[in-house]
């Protein structure tokens, strides 16, 4: 037992000992921000507890390090006077003030060796984080507005960009909103997508509306527009073709298997003999009843009704202004229909629990091969969405 106690302290140990080291090389890798969460982690769910002092100090020293290398940082970048150092600069008086609020709840934090609390040196950043905010609002408000002179979509998407990181750092800065809708107008591209049908059969109407309708794709893409219907009152950037070249629907086919089951089963009971034939009685003088087995039999005859249907094409990515291929990918869909039943003769008791479901279902109808082809097409939707995920009209 004794063995145990000192197995289980000792694993305990290493780990709270591991902790710290990881803490500790992430302070002496100049990672100070990491250490301080890691330290806070640990301090948080147990502040007074001996075996986390040593996070305590290392708190201490990582603190002090972090805003020291901070405050230089902003020193260094004002002198510099470089414009494009307001964000930077924004940013790091952000940082100061974060790691103070999420230090806050813990304090006082007591180092028991030295009695003595930590020592946390705080500022009140407020008045240089308000400040620094409008002049970075105001370089990048004139930032942007340039972009709109360029007058490409390229540039108002760069100007968007600025305006966005403007209204979330500065809420309702001047016209910064009008300006984000208009640059996010100017910016868009916006793509017809249409379907070709080369196969010589039917493509259902409800399939190749269901393919067009990109409301159901769950595109996420804040830059580029998908229209099935071409829009007069817009030129449009690219085109995206869907070229159905082949569909395949397999005959129907029922496949059957047999199979002959045996087994020995419970058929009531019997008394229990001897084997001169006499009946075996209990140390009360009660005759023993047993199982009374039985070997049953059972021709199982299974099948499978099975069809199949296949579809194959090709994406096609045009730019309307070149009236050039940008890019093509191959497409294929397939659908399977499979059920399977079965029938039986003999004793049903022989079956196995798998195939007793079997025998409780009857033959279906098959589907039609419009059917089928509109069932491919759910995957086929599927692919196409993956396509267009993963490819963009413009890099």
């Amino acid at each position: 037992m004794k063995k145990i106690i000192f197995l289980t302290t000792f694993v305990f140990l290493l780990i709270s000992c591991g902790g710290v080291k990881k803490t500790q090389k992430a302070v002496a890798s100049g990672n100070y921000d990491k250490g301080i969460d890691l330290a806070i982690s640990k301090l948080q769910k147990n502040k007074t507890k001996k075996s986390n002092q040593p996070y305590i100090l290392i708190l201490e020293e990582a603190f002090a390090k972090a805003t020291s290398r901070d405050l230089a940082r902003i020193s260094y970048l004002k002198k510099d006077n470089n414009p494009e150092n307001i964000e930077t600069v924004y940013e790091l008086y952000e940082n100061l003030k974060r790691r103070q609020e999420i230090l806050k709840p813990l304090l006082p934090l007591r180092i028991l060796e030295e009695n003595r609390n930590a020592n946390f040196q705080f500022k009140n950043y407020d008045d240089y984080i308000i400040a620094t905010k409008e002049k970075l609002s105001d370089y990048l408000y004139a930032k942007a507005k340039k972009y709109f002179n360029a007058d490409n979509k390229f540039d108002y998407r760069n100007a968007y960009s600025d305006l966005e990181y403007i209204e979330r750092i500065n809420p309702n800065f001047k016209d910064v909103r009008r300006l984000m809708n208009i640059s996010r107008e100017r910016g868009l591209d916006f793509v017809f997508v249409s379907m070709k049908n080369k196969t010589q059969k039917v493509v259902p109407k409800r399939l190749e509306e269901d393919l067009l309708n990109f409301n159901t794709y769950g595109l996420n893409d804040l830059w580029t527009v998908y229209h099935s219907t071409k829009d007069k009152k817009i030129n449009y950037d690219f085109g995206l073709e869907l070229n159905l070249r082949n569909i395949q629907v397999s005959p129907e086919q029922v496949r059957e298997k047999e199979f002959v089951k045996e087994k020995e089963v419970k058929d009531g009971t019997k008394y229990l003999l001897d084997k001169n034939g006499d009946q075996v009685l209990d140390k009360n003088g009660k005759k023993i009843k047993v199982d009374k087995l039985v070997k049953v039999r059972c021709e199982l005859y299974q099948f499978t009704q099975f069809k199949s249907a296949k579809v194959t094409g090709q994406v096609k990515y045009i730019d309307f202004k070149s009236k050039q291929v940008i890019d093509t990918y191959p497409i294929t869909s397939e659908f399977v229909f499979q059920h399977i039943y079965a029938n039986y003769k003999g004793d049903k008791r022989a079956l196995e629990s798998s195939f007793l479901d079997l025998i409780r279902l009857k033959v279906v109808p098959f589907p039609s091969n419009e059917q089928m082809i509109y069932d491919t097409g759910r995957d086929l939707k599927q692919k196409l969405k993956s396509i267009i995920t993963n490819n963009k009209f413009r890099s």
